[in-house]
């Protein structure tokens, strides 16, 4: 991006390969060479379901933090880890550097492929996506949020619908009067009608 602190990839079929699928490809090579530290990951709530089940299957803890480069680093302090970041490419490579650098983490998934023989593609595909709606109701009171008991059984309700399979986040936006809602779920159209559900209830209790 702009001021280089991030990466994105494309892999030869034109498919975006996000910070997620990035930083499971950092953590597998890690930690198959002994390397990742504590073997763990900081990651933040928004991070995408797959990316945690392939970490858990592999043995790899991941420590959760809130939305930001800055609470990924102080996880990374905290723990003593060696990686962590963000979906948006925001990776950063605590052995190398303290903070994202996006030519950095280019350079290690090109090792990565070099080291392993396998194309970007492939290493991203180690790693299931599933389906994340983002959506943001604007102009609410941010203040009666967390005590809503309407809003709190609408989401309780969709993660009990969802199970296993899916995953809500609902958080205030830190710089306007809006509320963040992440659904994710088995298929496109039931993230969606899981979050826009959850949106109706925030807009009629808190709008």
């Amino acid at each position: 991006d702009g001021d280089a602190d991030r990466t994105l990839g494309v892999d030869h079929t034109g498919r975006l390969i996000d910070g997620d699928r990035l930083l499971a490809i950092l953590a597998l090579g890690l930690h198959r060479r002994g390397q990742l530290r504590h073997n763990a990951v900081a990651v933040t709530g928004m991070s995408n379901l797959g990316l945690r089940r392939l970490l858990a299957d592999t043995g790899i803890a991941v420590h959760d933090t809130k939305v930001g480069d800055r609470y990924v680093l102080e996880a990374l302090h905290e723990h003593s880890l060696s990686l962590g970041g963000e979906q948006s490419g925001h990776i950063i490579l605590a052995d190398h550097q303290t903070t994202g650098d996006g030519i950095l983490t280019g350079l290690h998934i090109a090792e990565e492929m070099v080291r392993t023989g396998r194309t970007l593609a492939e290493l991203a595909d180690q790693m299931t996506v599933y389906p994340q709606v983002l959506l943001n109701v604007p102009d609410v009171n941010l203040g009666g949020l967390e005590t809503n008991q309407a809003v709190a059984a609408a989401v309780a309700d969709a993660q009990a619908e969802l199970g296993d399979s899916g995953r809500v986040v609902l958080r205030p936006s830190g710089t306007e009067p809006l509320v963040r809602i992440m659904v994710e779920a088995a298929s496109q159209d039931e993230a969606r009608s899981r979050a826009e559900t959850i949106a109706e209830v925030v807009r009629a209790e808190l709008g």
